[in-house]
């Protein structure tokens, strides 16, 4: 599933790769998850832009904007994520994660702002697919 490929290209963007034994470093993909999600909700292959908008749209513009910008990423809660996302969107990626609705919203919050901070260098979302974007800006 796109999930699980996005799940390890996440993982190693942001320096986990196999990191916690088994778990396959969790931030990863649970990220991997959601995005896998709104790309199958309509995303198109680069799903990145809808999310922020998404968050923007839920009055997290400055912390959104913080990540893509050059200045120092601003945190967001579990409880915001949850808020920002929708109900369905949120349940599939706990149920695909293998957590609690809960606990992937907190994951999401302490993984976004860094995973948005790498595949936005230029200050902007870039275009072309979201699996090209991640493999460019790695290492």
């Amino acid at each position: 599933m796109a999930g699980n490929d996005l799940g390890g290209l996440l993982g190693g963007l942001l320096g986990g790769g196999q990191q916690g034994g088994g778990s396959s470093g969790g931030g990863g993909n649970i990220l991997g998850a959601l995005l896998g999600a709104l790309m199958s909700k309509g995303g198109g292959s680069n799903p990145l832009g809808g999310l922020l908008d998404g968050l923007t749209k839920a009055g997290l513009a400055d912390q959104a904007q913080s990540w893509v910008g050059s200045g120092e990423n601003q945190p967001v809660s579990g409880a915001q994520v949850k808020e920002a996302l929708p109900d369905a969107t949120l349940q599939q990626v706990a149920e695909d994660a293998g957590v609690s609705p809960e606990q992937a919203a907190d994951e999401i919050a302490q993984q976004l702002p860094q995973v948005v901070d790498k595949l936005t260098p230029g200050g902007q979302v870039p275009s072309g697919s979201l699996e090209d974007i991640i493999r460019q800006q790695q290492l």
